[in-house]
């Protein structure tokens, strides 16, 4: 299934035309200089008690509520052994989770290995999928397994700029939320992710596992953890839309996209929270590093094999570059760099969790075999060949890292990480 080809109707002209004379210039003007409007956030003392869609286990924040996805991780196991068909103290089965990490254009990367891996007839069902970013985009193809692998394939080895995004003009950067429409991507979204995808993660759920997608919401300057298949089988009217919403708000990069306004409620009340990618946090997450002070994973009741797997769809070794003295070229190499070590700063704090947790790590990258190539972003040639790349490993037997390259000491210091 091919991705759609989405462009402006002459009624979709004609009404923004009609718009622009009925509002007026004042009124546009006003819109530039005051921002749009936008419904009331959640205030802070009731951002305990945030729901959406009525739903509460639909949402954590991922900073304070570590005990909470605790919970939902216990019942997780009581649907899992329901499913099984496992009588209390019976043996479970070893738990796979994943992690894919965000990374832009780059999640071609993960889209080819965790296809390939799947040609490959070994890769596991996932107890756990998360996703941040363009790694929300992947997770939910990842969690439902084969039949969706040509869906992930065609996301990311069939679409353009024109596919994610609508450039606006630089005034937007003054005057609006950010420099670019993503109507092309939420269209993406909605193609891909339909009602059959909705019940599936919903039977998925039911059986046990878990789907969570990560964003952050700057009202609250925290990390939101979204329990997607807790909201898929929630029946609700608007769940679909909602998980919609979520995984392109994953992937909404502050000033570069603009923000998803998320209806949610708290103490009674309707409120928006503004929501934007969770790289703005964490470009990865396994699971919040207290879980494992709130669950013995070792215990009779929980004790079973756990593996973990981490998509970064980025490179680990730093590219050089010789940088001009001007004041976009520096603020955007600066910025580069640090969301590169907040990834890696992932990985290293994912590693550090799984081990304190007796959780089999295993860590995959872009690595150096893949030339460094400039390219515009989405570029379809770019995408396409890293796809393949990550494809045939992922065919033939991905090299999975047990240690992140910092910490292995096997290394000579004179041998690139």
């Amino acid at each position: 299934m091919n991705p759609p080809m989405l462009s402006s109707t002459n009624a979709d002209r004609s009404q923004n035309h009609s718009d622009g004379y009925e509002h007026g210039w004042l009124a546009r003007l006003a819109g530039r200089l005051f921002g749009r409007r936008r419904q009331g956030p959640v205030p802070a003392e009731l951002a305990n008690h945030v729901t959406v869609l009525g739903i509460e286990n639909g949402r954590f924040w991922a900073d304070t509520q570590g005990g909470a996805l605790a919970i939902e991780a216990q019942r997780a196991l009581e649907r899992e052994k329901a499913a099984l068909g496992k009588m209390e103290g019976g043996h479970l089965p070893p738990a796979h989770f994943l992690a894919i990490s965000g990374g832009s254009d780059d999640g071609a990367f993960g889209a080819g290995l965790i296809c390939g891996w799947s040609a490959s007839g070994t890769i596991p069902t996932f107890k756990l999928v998360t996703g941040v970013s363009t790694g929300a985009m992947i997770a939910p193809f990842a969690f439902l397994g084969r039949s969706y692998m040509e869906g992930l394939r065609a996301v990311y080895t069939k679409i353009g700029p024109g596919n994610v995004l609508k450039r606006l003009g630089i005034q937007n950067a003054v005057f609006g939320e950010a420099l670019a429409d993503t109507a092309p991507l939420y269209g993406l979204i909605t193609h891909y992710v339909n009602e059959q995808t909705r019940a599936d993660i919903a039977s998925e759920y039911n059986r046990g596992r878990l789907l969570l997608i990560g964003t952050a919401s700057l009202d609250a300057q925290r990390p939101v953890i979204w329990n997607i298949g807790a909201i898929a089988a929630s029946g609700r009217p608007g769940a679909l839309e909602l998980i919609r919403k979520v995984i392109l708000a994953s992937a909404s990069i502050p000033g570069a996209f603009p923000p998803m306004m998320i209806d949610v409620e708290a103490g009674g009340h309707h409120y928006q929270e503004m929501s934007v990618d969770g790289g703005v946090v964490a470009q990865s997450f396994l699971y919040p590093a207290d879980i494992g002070l709130e669950v013995d994973f070792a215990s009779t009741e929980l004790a079973r094999e756990r593996h973990a797997y981490i998509i970064r769809n980025s490179r680990l070794d730093p590219e050089w570059a010789s940088v001009n003295r001007r004041f976009l070229t520096i603020s955007g190499r600066a910025i580069a760099t640090m969301i590169h070590y907040i990834g890696y700063n992932d990985i290293l704090r994912i590693y550090a969790t799984a081990k304190r947790d007796g959780v089999d790590y295993n860590l995959a990258y872009i690595e150096s075999d893949f030339p460094h190539v400039k390219h515009e972003k989405f570029d379809p040639q770019y995408m396409k060949a890293l796809f393949d790349s990550a494809y045939a490993k992922g065919r033939h037997g991905f090299p999975w890292r047990k240690v992140p390259p910092l910490l292995d000491l096997a290394k000579s210091p004179d041998q690139p990480r």
